[in-house]
């Protein structure tokens, strides 16, 4: 089939990566001059796959959306150039102990939403110290032993070189979508089906229109810091009354740091408030941090609906996927293996179960 995806996000990457080899044509139009430019929100992601610990503000299709994926990313990173990293030696929750009445309200409500083999499980300071020994001050520790990780700034380039095959035109902003067609580039190009995964890109320039999800930006602010004297095999959350700071390893000694979201569609560069209260906040889990070098700071909006759901809408010749939140790369494989069974195309399903 000759399928057109508007959007090379992490969506737009998988979908042409599973399209391609299941034997279609495949054409991706986005506005960003290369595969390698950070436009996309997939870019600016700690790239965390935490289904039980993001129950906090999803349902039990997110949580089994995240599961399923989790599967999957180990069987994607597997066959992608370049080995992109993938760990899953779970998370873990921490807080102080000033905030341990928070805490403890977040963790009883995964506790109630979570099956039980996915309940976060309660350390002492022994245990605590050792899965993490260079984790210190936290006096309130839980493990979420199903968790994981993965790089999105390796698996971005990685997605695109395993669907290279595919017709990438990239400098080409898609200006409408329709039933087995989409406009770009002035030039109106006529597919057997038509995926629509541009995120913000979605929504209209001039107000509401028919056919759009009523989606908005979510800012997301994240640092990445490097200390070669700092050890962290798991991403771990920093549990606290206004915001939740996580901290997320990554190859040579590396380590991402953010805040789960700001109600807020400006794209400037990160603010002095967030640089002082996120890196402080990571410095009282981690006090080896206080050495780390700032290497990157960045700032995007995630694509979120009303309810903070993600959507998949179905047409005949046409689907629209959107609202990923802040839950993308955690379940994206899900949602492009659904996507694209629901539209009909021809595709060898794994088959993905519950964990």
């Amino acid at each position: 089939m000759q399928i057109g995806i508007a959007g090379a996000g992490v969506l737009g990457r998988l979908l042409a990566w599973r399209l391609v080899r299941a034997g279609h044509r495949v054409t991706i139009f986005d506005p960003a001059d290369g595969p390698q430019a950070r436009g996309a929100a997939g870019w600016t992601a700690a790239g965390m796959l935490s289904p039980s610990a993001e129950l906090e503000c999803s349902d039990l299709q997110v949580f089994q959306d995240g599961l399923d994926s989790i599967k999957m990313w180990s069987e994607i990173v597997a066959a992608l150039p370049g080995a992109p990293d993938f760990a899953r030696h779970g998370s873990l929750l921490l807080a102080h102990r000033g905030d341990g009445g928070a805490a403890r309200r977040l963790v009883d409500l995964i506790e109630r939403k979570a099956p039980e083999p996915h309940r976060p499980r309660p350390l002492d300071a022994e245990s605590l110290g050792e899965l993490e020994p260079d984790v210190h001050g936290p006096s309130l520790a839980w493990f979420l032993p199903h968790e994981g990780a993965i790089d999105p700034t390796q698996l971005m380039p990685a997605l695109y070189e395993g669907a290279k095959t595919a017709d990438w035109r990239w400098s080409r902003t898609v200006k409408e979508v329709g039933t087995g067609f989409l406009v770009a580039g002035g030039l109106r190009h006529v597919f057997d089906h038509v995926f629509d995964v541009r995120g913000l890109g979605q929504r209209p320039a001039k107000g509401p229109a028919a056919g759009c999800m009523d989606v908005r930006g979510v800012r997301g602010e994240i640092f990445l810091v490097q200390n070669r004297n700092v050890r962290l095999a798991r991403p771990v959350r920093l549990l606290h009354p206004r915001h939740r700071v996580y901290i997320v390893p990554r190859r040579d000694h590396h380590f991402v740091i953010g805040a789960s979201e700001i109600e807020s569609e400006d794209r400037s560069p990160v603010s002095l408030r967030t640089t002082v209260e996120l890196l402080a906040a990571a410095h009282s889990v981690l006090p080896g941090l206080a050495e780390a070098r700032i290497v990157h700071m960045e700032t995007n909006l995630r694509p979120a609906l009303r309810d903070n759901l993600p959507r998949i809408e179905q047409a005949s010749g046409l689907t629209r996927i959107n609202g990923l939140f802040r839950h993308g790369w955690m379940i994206a494989p899900a949602m492009a293996e659904r996507a694209i069974i629901q539209a009909g195309i021809p595709f060898p399903s794994r088959g993905a179960t519950a964990a």
